[in-house]
């Protein structure tokens, strides 16, 4: 079990990405603060992976605080977490007041900070591990998703940043993954409320997805994991894209 006794908090593991990461993470041995905003998927799976919950808001600071003091309370130390929580609100620039974009700022990019901020000092003694779950919208992003994708940019500066000091200074690896088109159950959903068939994932042409599937998951989560443990050594400040072509620089075929 590459996780075996280590304490983890998975922030929005009630589902989606998050909630593979937390059962990628149980199943290779790991204590995990099950962490969703909405306390009765929190609980319920919680009681499946006999694991303990806590759930909360990430925009609000104190929360961050408790979060981390729960999963400590729990386990008795903390060897790693992924800041997986976020939200994907869509706007063009001209519905993008201030409230709008501090909202979107404060769960996808200031509560990661304050969350590692918290955790720090027990990070430190175990020599732990960070990974943050960025977007590969952190490098443009669509026209409705400015604020998302300014935050998830934002959010890869915070890990280089942090991925150099505290690797220095504390021992503590901080990592990020980019995922790309995952089809969580969210995204399956979200195109349906937009127009698309019911089966949309399974008429994707081979450019959008070039092995004929959206990612899972799952796939997203085994990575992650590896983040997670001693294997990976020294590596800190990195970010890696997590997509079935090559996001930057690709020139697909004409159709």
């Amino acid at each position: 079990m590459k996780l075996k006794d280590k304490a983890i908090i998975v922030t929005g593991s009630t589902m989606g990405i998050g909630e593979a990461i937390a059962r990628r993470a149980v199943g290779e041995g790991a204590q995990v603060m099950i962490h969703g905003i909405e306390s009765e998927l929190a609980q319920a799976l919680a009681e499946e992976l006999s694991m303990p919950f806590c759930s909360g808001d990430v925009s609000d600071p104190g929360h961050c605080e408790d979060l981390v003091a729960a999963a400590v309370g729990a386990f008795g130390k903390l060897d790693g977490v992924v800041n997986n929580a976020g939200v994907v609100w869509r706007n063009l620039i001209e519905g993008t007041d201030a409230a709008f974009w501090d909202g979107v700022m404060a769960i996808n990019a200031r509560a990661p900070l304050l969350i590692i901020r918290a955790a720090l000092p027990h990070l430190s003694a175990a020599r732990g591990a960070v990974v943050n779950i960025g977007s590969v919208n952190a490098y443009s992003g669509e026209p409705n998703l400015l604020a998302y994708s300014a935050a998830k940019g934002a959010l890869m500066t915070l890990t280089r940043n942090l991925g150099d000091t505290l690797h220095r200074d504390h021992g503590v690896r901080v990592n990020q993954i980019n995922p790309g088109w995952v089809l969580s159950d969210g995204e399956r959903q979200r195109k349906i409320d937009e127009g698309m068939d019911v089966d949309w994932f399974k008429k994707l042409d081979r450019n959008t997805a070039p092995s004929g599937r959206i990612i899972e998951p799952a796939e997203i989560a085994a990575t992650v994991v590896h983040f997670l443990t001693d294997e990976l050594g020294p590596i800190s400040g990195q970010v890696l894209e997590l997509e079935q072509f090559p996001f930057i620089g690709r020139n697909p075929p004409k159709c």
